[in-house]
């Protein structure tokens, strides 16, 4: 059995002036999965220059300015053929505006299992009992991020 490579993976916890969060959503095998937009690092681009391609990929955002990274994770899933799995570091983003037009089209989102993005507010996240998020405790994690503001040091969210 050959042990295959984690891919490096970047996500963004992005938050507007309203402190509402900005989710992807994927429809999966397994069900609807709402998670923060991110993806895989290109070739020899910067975790920087990755969220930043990202944001503009798939939900449109540009010229953000990036705050620090505040979380990690890694998770095994039947990605691909070259991967078994990806570790990720999440960016902390404050945004004025709340988006554009995604650089990809419908179709290359859709190819990425992409299928909306939408805002959520802490309290329609903690109302979606039957929602699954990932990471599994964003929730959580994100009440700490509004009632403390970032954390010091990175945290590791787990699944």
């Amino acid at each position: 059995m050959i042990d295959l490579p984690l891919r490096e993976g970047v996500r963004a916890l992005v938050l507007d002036q309203s402190d509402r969060v900005l989710l992807v959503r994927f429809d999966l095998a397994d069900g609807t999965l709402w998670a923060t937009p991110g993806g895989g690092i290109e070739g020899n681009e910067s975790h920087e220059d990755a969220i930043r391609r990202e944001l503009i990929e798939e939900v449109g955002l540009r010229d953000v300015g990036l705050g620090p990274i505040i979380w990690e994770r890694t998770h095994v899933f039947p990605f691909s053929p070259d991967f078994r799995g990806q570790h990720e570091v999440f960016f902390y983003v404050r945004v004025k505006e709340t988006g554009g037009d995604p650089s990809f089209s419908v179709e290359e989102l859709l190819a990425e299992g992409l299928t909306g993005s939408s805002w959520w507010t802490l309290e329609e996240m903690r109302a979606s009992v039957d929602v699954r998020f990932a990471p599994l405790r964003l929730v959580g994690f994100l009440e700490d991020i509004l009632r403390l503001g970032p954390p010091i040091k990175v945290i590791d969210t787990g699944v």
